[in-house]
């Protein structure tokens, strides 16, 4: 596929650009910055400028397609690009930033043809990560029917972008989809920021206990490009366990106490449930930190 991807110089987007270029998908990622990865076409395009959008969106990638007969388009476009939490930029500044590029990127896919779209949305819409105090959720798994109404800039700005997206998705029946992505761990990480998360689970409270491996996260971006006639649909992304060493069981003890449990849960099963792209899109990841640290709950 020849796919139009933006933010691919970030934590989350650079290894997914370098997951889709290996699988043999042309990529070219439109950033402020380049990627710098190999066989990833760069363009610098300020996305909240449509003008900027339409027509790197347009173009061309590579000289070499100077050479074909015809401008080729786009199969795909995957938007990562965002300032990615609060407290880089003014709250302002953060929403106007994602809202506009967001509404951009969709106006010039749907525009030019383009009949897939995913796009990054937040674990920051279930309102938990990012609330002032504590706050917890209505029920657990969470699930993507779990009520959205987070109070931060960030998290509106993604609640916000899958209200356009769904609407996009009305006006042209192409397929967009919409990804409420976890906590992005780079495998370096495990050993880096791991050991405190499990000596002291309530460090990860706000994550809802949960994360997603960048490599994990590649492969639910393929997932979702090989997957067609959803329409439109929100995924939860995590890993299928927790990042924490205590059970589920003492999890729901600690922090989840009388909030209401809808199904039976597995030991160390993740709190963000994922039983959705494992059902529609076929995900299934593949990582844990497990396979990097010893896990101190073993055999209790």
């Amino acid at each position: 596929m020849r796919i139009f991807f933006t933010g691919g110089s970030g934590k989350a987007g650079r290894h997914v650009v370098t997951h889709l270029a290996e699988q043999g998908h042309q990529v070219t990622n439109a950033d402020l910055v380049p990627s710098g990865r190999p066989a990833v076409a760069d363009v610098r395009v300020d996305l909240t400028d449509i003008g900027e959008t339409y027509s790197a969106m347009a173009g061309l990638a590579t000289f070499e397609e100077l050479e074909l007969a015809e401008k080729p388009g786009y199969d795909a476009v995957v938007h990562f690009a965002a300032v990615p939490a609060i407290l880089l930029t003014s709250d302002a500044r953060t929403y106007a930033t994602n809202v506009l590029s967001t509404y951009n990127v969709l106006e010039a896919a749907t525009r030019l043809g383009v009949r897939k779209v995913v796009f990054a949305s937040s674990e920051t819409t279930y309102g938990i990560c990012f609330a002032q105090g504590e706050r917890r959720p209505q029920y657990v798994p969470v699930d993507e029917d779990h009520p959205t109404v987070p109070e931060d800039s960030y998290a509106m700005s993604k609640v916000a972008n899958e209200v356009t997206a769904r609407s996009f998705q009305a006006r042209t029946g192409a397929d967009v989809y919409g990804l409420r992505i976890n906590n992005v761990i780079e495998p370096h990480e495990y050993a880096e920021v791991f050991p405190p998360f499990l000596a002291d689970p309530s460090l990860r409270r706000r994550n809802i206990f949960a994360y997603i491996d960048a490599r994990d996260l590649a492969q639910m971006v393929q997932r979702c490009l090989e997957v067609d006639g959803l329409g439109y649909e929100v995924f939860n992304v995590a890993n299928a366990d927790m990042s924490v060493a205590a059970t589920t069981q003492q999890v729901r003890d600690r922090f989840y106490d009388g909030v209401e449990l809808r199904r039976p849960m597995g030991r160390d099963e993740t709190f963000y449930s994922i039983d959705k792209a494992r059902e529609l899109l076929g995900y299934a990841p593949q990582h844990s930190w497990r396979d990097v640290l010893p896990d101190p709950g073993a055999g209790t």
